[in-house]
């Protein structure tokens, strides 16, 4: 009887991808420098902003000491200045400002904050910290960033918030100097150099499209809401596209690989003869 030779093949499990290069923690301080000292000095923006909205000195300095969420400031101003009931404009405010939860939720298990110290740490979870922290390759990179991001933010938006304010009776007409851009434009040059890849391109070009289509039409805000549909539009066009491509690059049940099948065949008739032999 034909002695049959056992043939076994070992698949060795990928190995794991290297870890990512320690970042200086030079160059983690001066990037988080530029984003605080950028976003901070707008803090002048609210302060003018809120002075000619009809806020007091002190409730304005209370709302960046205490509040310390640019967008939710602007938003809470904006709809005092035009009339708009109080508590309704801070329940707007509020649920802007909810979002920071959720970026709260992802960074407690990045920095890994002791209990007693998250309470601090969590009035400093803001758009700019996070994409700081977050951006980094480890944990002390990712501590050191949000720690330099939100002490230099923290404490610029608050000294330039006194000083438009103080300063809102010199300027005159707030209105005219367009202050209350300042906030977003400063928003959008930290994202720009964000945007790489064709996906993130077409999907801020079509979230500027909504917003001029619809800003003459609906209430204020909600152009907002509606560009933010452009992100999953697009990842679900991109999603599709994918889906196509690949149904067309996958053959159909029955037609793969005849070739194959034939080989399968001859290969199973020639063990069926060793065992016979």
């Amino acid at each position: 009887m034909a002695e049959q030779t056992e043939i076994r093949t070992t698949e060795r499990a990928p190995a794991p991808p290297p870890a990512p290069p320690a970042k200086p923690g030079s160059a983690v301080i001066r990037d988080a420098l530029g984003v605080g000292i950028a976003v901070g000095l707008s803090g002048f923006a609210f302060g003018v902003t809120s002075a000619g909205a009809g806020l007091g000195l002190l409730q304005t300095c209370a709302l960046s000491l205490l509040v310390f969420t640019g967008a939710s400031q602007f938003a809470l101003v904006g709809a005092l200045a035009a009339g708009g009931n109080p508590f309704t404009a801070a329940a707007g405010a509020f649920f802007l400002g909810a979002r920071n939860a959720f970026y709260g939720l992802r960074l407690s298990a990045v920095l890994g904050y002791r209990a007693r110290v998250r309470p601090f740490a969590a009035h400093w979870v803001i758009d700019e910290t996070s994409a700081v922290a977050l951006a980094q390759p480890d944990r002390r990179s990712a501590r050191l960033g949000f720690t330099v991001t939100g002490l230099t933010l923290y404490v610029l938006w608050n000294l330039t918030t006194l000083v438009g304010a103080l300063g809102a009776g010199a300027l005159g007409d707030t209105d005219a100097w367009g202050l209350d851009a300042a906030g977003p434009a400063v928003f959008l040059a930290l994202l720009a150099p964000m945007v790489k890849d064709t996906v993130e391109r077409v999907a801020a070009g079509l979230a500027v499209v909504l917003v001029m289509v619809t800003l003459p039409l609906l209430p204020t805000g909600v152009p907002v809401l509606v560009a933010a549909l452009a992100a999953p539009a697009v990842l679900l066009a991109q999603g599709l596209r994918e889906r196509a491509t690949g149904a067309e690059a996958t053959p159909r049940a029955g037609t793969a690989a005849p070739h194959a099948s034939r080989d399968q065949a001859a290969a199973l008739r020639t063990t069926t003869e060793e065992d016979r032999a």
